[in-house]
């Protein structure tokens, strides 16, 4: 096949590569220019998508005797990725820039370039796996490593984008297997630092980067019962679950700390709580997508729901649940529902879990597995709390 290897300068990148090229492909490889920031450089393991990730890929490109080129998607990344992670934060929402990254740059704007110049499939170093279906259908399945797996942040291809993923290392046994493995090639990048956080927020500080993006306005936090305990200075720059540097002065009334249960971008209100107070077991999730072909046995009511496993962050053990269908069928206002944002037309995704979830919030995604299998997924739009919750 001719397969087009994105190359991040990472080891993982480098190694899924290398094994590409043993497995007689023909190999280009290609490093996505994603910053109009010449000068930005790695610190220490954060960050990606840097000047020296480029050259990294472009030096292990050279040992495997492959063509290597980078492709410049930064104007596409700020208005498919940065753009829309500052206008949910404007919304309240919690949005996850990684998963949009596979979905818009990866597996859309990258694969459809890919196939348009004659490549076959699109090689990564993701630690997933891409099992067929008795009828050839391709399923996207767990990493190997369950410790590296990254099947969640993928949980957005769609089937036919699944027909030209080639994850090479996703049935490695560990993560020091591929380091090993790219030692005995004699690669630079062997024991290069994981990158994590938000690339194109390096220092980590969301908040700060937040600031200089959305105008700020003070607001007031408030307990459950609407008692003000102090101001906040952009209700946006919180998050559900956020327990450090609220600001407050009054400690709670039990002495238990307090944590961020509600954001209200309307009135520019942060409400506060107890822990137990972040505690949900219904989520409704909108645009919802399936991996591969959608599970044939769900169902619009909860009747006909179907059993299976949500997980709601990228390293967040999977919870048992059921899910099942409804539909919006125009654009809602978000005033009509109280919800932070419009929601959109589509298919909406109801969740019962077995045991409650903590500190979930609007933005996030939550991809549904059955076993290993991943069958599709969908971003968080409300939570609430079932009776026998609100009872316990």
């Amino acid at each position: 096949m001719r397969i087009l290897a994105a190359m991040s300068g990472g080891v993982d990148s480098a190694v899924a590569a290398a094994r590409a090229v043993d497995a007689g492909h023909e190999v280009v490889g290609v490093h996505l220019a994603l910053s109009r920031m010449p000068g930005t450089l790695r610190t220490g393991s954060r960050g990606c998508c840097t000047i020296e990730d480029s050259r990294d890929a472009h030096r292990v490109a050279g040992m495997l005797g492959i063509p290597f080129y980078v492709w410049d998607f930064s104007e596409r990344f700020k208005e498919d990725i940065v753009d829309d992670f500052i206008a949910e934060y404007s919304a309240g929402r919690t949005p996850n820039p990684c998963m949009r990254c596979n979905e818009r740059i990866k597996f859309a704007a990258l694969l459809d370039r890919a196939l348009a110049l004659g490549f076959e499939a699109v090689a990564t170093g993701h630690y997933a796996e891409i099992i067929r279906a008795d009828d050839g259908t391709p399923e996207l399945h767990r990493g190997l490593d369950l410790n590296k797996d990254q099947s969640y942040v993928l949980g957005v291809l769609t089937a036919e984008q699944l027909e030209h993923c080639y994850f090479p290392i996703g049935a490695s046994a560990s993560k020091a297997e591929v380091r090993a493995e790219a030692a005995e090639r004699g690669f630079p990048v062997a024991n290069k630092p994981d990158s994590y956080d938000i690339c194109f927020i390096p220092d980590g500080n969301t908040k700060a980067w937040l600031a200089d993006k959305i105008p700020m306005r003070p607001g007031l936090i408030k307990d459950e019962s609407g008692e003000v305990l102090g101001e906040h200075d952009g209700a946006m720059t919180y998050t559900i679950g956020q327990r450090k540097g609220l600001g407050i002065e009054k400690p709670a009334a039990d002495g238990r700390p307090r944590y961020v249960v509600g954001i209200d971008v309307a009135d520019n209100s942060v409400t506060v709580g107890p822990k137990q107070a972040l505690r949900v077991d219904r989520l409704e999730g909108i645009r919802t997508t399936w991996c591969g072909l959608p599970p044939s046995d769900i169902g619009d009511s909860k009747t006909t729901a179907i059993d299976c496993e949500i997980q709601i962050r990228a390293h967040a053990d999977p919870v048992a649940a059921r899910v099942w269908l409804g539909e919006v069928d125009e654009t809602v206002p978000a005033h009509e529902e109280n919800l932070p944002a419009p929601r959109p037309r589509g298919q909406i995704m109801h969740v019962a879990v077995d045991e409650p979830l903590s500190g979930v919030a609007a933005g996030q995604t939550m991809v549904v597995y059955r076993g290993t299998r991943v069958l599709g997924q969908a971003t968080i739009d409300q939570t609430a709390r079932s009776a026998e919750l609100l009872d316990a």
